[in-house]
């Protein structure tokens, strides 16, 4: 039996016109960008075996896009269509930035950034650049390893900064390990860089922590 002879109101495409994309669940949201099947196999079944094969939505997204085109079924087409629409997504949380208003929320600012980092197996450094009106001019990742003073350099962050003439950044990196508390280190380079920042008159706003879970803020922590 295939998609087509199932009953109207189970198929994922019209359920999602009828109902909306928050009716499917997540096999069938896979469904709609996999498209189709192999012999026997639904493009449901394939991503409910997918899911299951990996654990959770989250480990799937994060395969490489090699690594995801070598299950059979998928391939490169099919592989290519759900790290784009992953990319979409990252792409319409970055807009929302864009606007004047995106920053008046720090959960919309925290969201884009676990969408842009906290899929990393290493630890990303990444700066968002402000305008004087606190809306982003470009995010940048800066340094990848561990957080500390030999890897985060300040000087590159100015320079960065007056590249980009920015007013303000918000500074945010991943710990792989799903603990999302900042270190003593993360401490200590905030400090550094704000000091340093404010000799050419650029002000940190905020530094996120990405982990497994909601995003730690180091303003909201009084740290900064």
């Amino acid at each position: 039996m295939t998609i087509r002879d199932w009953p109207e109101d189970e198929r994922p495409r019209e359920k999602l016109l009828a109902r909306g994309a928050s009716a499917l669940s997540d096999a069938e949201l896979l469904a709609l960008f996999i498209g189709s099947g192999r012999r026997g196999q639904t493009a449901v079944d394939l991503g409910r075996e997918l899911l299951s094969q990996h654990g959770s939505l989250k480990s799937l997204l994060e395969l490489e896009p090699s690594v995801l085109a070598a299950h059979v079924g998928l391939g490169a087409a099919k592989s290519c269509r759900l790290h784009a629409a992953l990319e979409l997504g990252r792409r319409y949380l970055a807009s929302e930035l864009q606007r004047s208003d995106g920053l008046t929320h720090p959960a919309a600012c925290a969201e884009y950034l676990r969408a842009r980092i906290g899929a990393y197996p290493y630890e990303v450094f990444t700066c968002l650049f402000l305008d004087n009106r606190h809306r982003m001019i470009a995010c940048e990742e800066l340094f990848r390893g561990s957080i500390d003073g030999a890897s985060v350099h300040p000087r590159e962050v100015v320079r960065r900064c007056l590249a980009h003439n920015a007013a303000a950044v918000i500074f945010a990196h991943n710990h792989p390990s799903g603990v999302a508390e900042p270190s003593q280190s993360d401490r200590d380079i905030t400090a550094e860089l704000k000091r340093v920042l404010a000799l050419i008159e650029v002000r940190v706003l905020d530094h996120f922590i990405i982990g497994a879970g909601a995003p730690t803020s180091l303003a909201e922590r009084g740290l900064l």
